[in-house]
């Protein structure tokens, strides 16, 4: 079989031959086949939405701001550094494999078919959960914007109404999500920009020096406690950028545009993350009401004084898209995990998951799952919301662990003698960064599993490392019983001898 050859936007014949030759060497050539008319605007779109900076910020900004003050604005700025470095490991590995599923095939060509089966596992698990609580998270601003009370079934109705849109628009096809995730970033970041300056120039209420001041936060105890603590506003809002790489086989000239694709994204990501905090740190009228619970909403507050009710509506509009296109995005990554893994023959019932619409030039049965698993999460929050909090709590860790099986795969592989030879390449600099990177996300792994509320209860404290060991104890569990890193012939665990993929198959 062959793959059929598609002319991308703003690529050459040569270009796309050279795409589907460099496709067929990594053991992938099949008849029906993603369309590589992903631009690279679309695809920094893709992981820009999925990053989310109108999502992270406004999710978590009171309780940041109420843990440790004003400061807590650097931890932005810490961790976007932090994981570039595991967006330039990402970059590396993408421009030597550039397939669809991201962290699934990187680890598998890496380590092996166990490493590669878990790590999907544990991503996809991520995925879906992430699905969930971002349409859950989506339920009060729409409550809001339609002057509806916010109650649990408003929030359910709400997060399903927006999983339902995201999988119809999914479904249409690569191109349209080229588009809507490049209309995401417009509106998102436009917004992000005229919000922000409204609040700066017209409604400001502090100096930069707010910035270094803690107003009492942490106050009885190390405020490094507390400035980690309200770091996983930071935490929450890096990721995003992998997404660059899941779409790998939809992107003319991938091992090119892919690695500039994710360092992008953390560069406007960031910056749009760090001007929407500040400009909403600088506009909060009372610190010490945000920090003594007081003042549990500042953001509802600050909008409302400055916009008045119509032009609140009028952001709460941009935030729903924000979240829309978010979920568009978290659902493009895991269908296309889905249908990696699927394609490979390791996942139950593969064979329709691994299903390709010749119409629409997508897997539409692994988007379905990216569509009713988390839907079905959402339904389940009205039987116990203790389940909800319990199931998404993994979302976060989830998403830093998968990152990090593939960044200690990557340091294996060098240290064994790998050699990345893809058209990104650090160089002398790979193992130094390399090293970094897994230092970075081990310490994030740490801080999001930390136990900081002992008067809560065991359960309570421990939960995000609960479900973690649940999750990873079900795909062991699953891969000692069912085997299934041991079905299919796709190559495995050839980055130091090629020679290993052939024996594997």
């Amino acid at each position: 079989m062959s793959i059929e050859s598609r002319k991308a936007p703003r690529s050459s014949p040569h270009d796309h031959d050279e795409d589907a030759a460099h496709l067929a060497s990594l053991g992938y050539t099949y008849e029906a086949q993603f369309k590589r008319e992903m631009t690279f605007w679309g695809n920094v779109s893709l992981g820009f939405t999925y990053l989310s900076p109108v999502v992270g910020i406004y999710s978590l900004f009171a309780i940041a701001l109420g843990t440790a003050g004003p400061p807590m604005f650097w931890s932005l700025l810490i961790v976007g550094a932090g994981q570039l470095l595991v967006a330039m490991i990402f970059g590396e590995i993408v421009s030597n494999y550039p397939v669809a599923g991201g962290v699934y095939p990187w680890s598998r060509r890496l380590w092996g078919r166990k490493w590669g089966w878990m790590n999907g596992w544990v991503y996809l698990a991520a995925l879906l959960t992430t699905i969930a609580s971002v349409a859950y998270g989506a339920g009060p601003y729409l409550a809001a914007f339609l002057g509806m009370e916010s109650s649990v079934d408003a929030t359910i109705l709400a997060a399903l109404v927006v999983i339902a849109l995201a999988t119809c628009l999914n479904l249409l096809g690569t191109g349209v999500l080229n588009k809507v995730a490049m209309l995401g970033l417009i509106a998102e970041l436009g917004g992000a920009v005229v919000v922000g300056l409204w609040l700066v120039i017209g409604h400001r209420n502090h100096d930069l020096s707010v910035l270094f001041d803690s107003f009492g936060a942490g106050e009885g105890s190390d405020y490094f406690v507390a400035f980690a603590a309200a770091g996983l506003i930071g935490i929450f809002q890096y990721y995003g950028f992998e997404a660059c790489g899941d779409v790998a086989e939809e992107v003319p000239n991938p091992g090119r545009t892919i690695p500039k694709a994710m360092r992008m994204t953390i560069y406007i990501g960031g910056a749009a993350a760090m001007f929407v905090c500040l400009s909403l740190i600088l506009a909060v009228p009372d610190f010490g009401a945000v920090i003594s619970g007081a003042d549990s909403d500042p953001l509802v507050g600050v909008l409302m004084a400055a916009f008045g009710p119509v032009g609140y509506k009028v952001v709460l509009g941009v935030v729903l898209i924000s979240f829309v296109s978010c979920v568009l995005s978290l659902q493009a990554a895991a269908s296309r995990l889905t249908y990696s893994m699927a394609r490979d023959g390791i996942l139950p019932f593969s064979g329709l998951l691994s299903r390709f619409s010749d119409r629409r030039h997508v897997p539409p049965y692994a988007l379905l799952i990216a569509g009713v698993f988390p839907a079905l999460v959402v339904i389940g929050s009205k039987i116990s919301e203790d389940a909800l909090v319990a199931i998404i709590s993994f979302a976060a860790m989830g998403m830093y662990l998968g990152f990090q099986m593939v960044v200690l795969a990557s340091l294996r592989a060098r240290l064994k003698g790998w050699k990345p030879a893809g058209k990104y390449q650090l160089g002398r600099w790979g193992v130094p960064v390399n090293v970094l990177a897994l230092l970075w996300g081990v310490l994030g792994m740490v801080n999001m599993a930390w136990p900081r509320t002992p008067e809560a209860g065991w359960f309570a404290n421990y939960i995000v490392l609960i479900s973690s060991i649940a999750v990873l104890g079900i795909g062991g569990l699953y891969l000692a019983i069912r085997k299934p890193h041991l079905k299919g012939d796709a190559p495995a665990a050839d980055a130091i001898n090629p020679r290993v993929a052939v024996q594997s198959r």
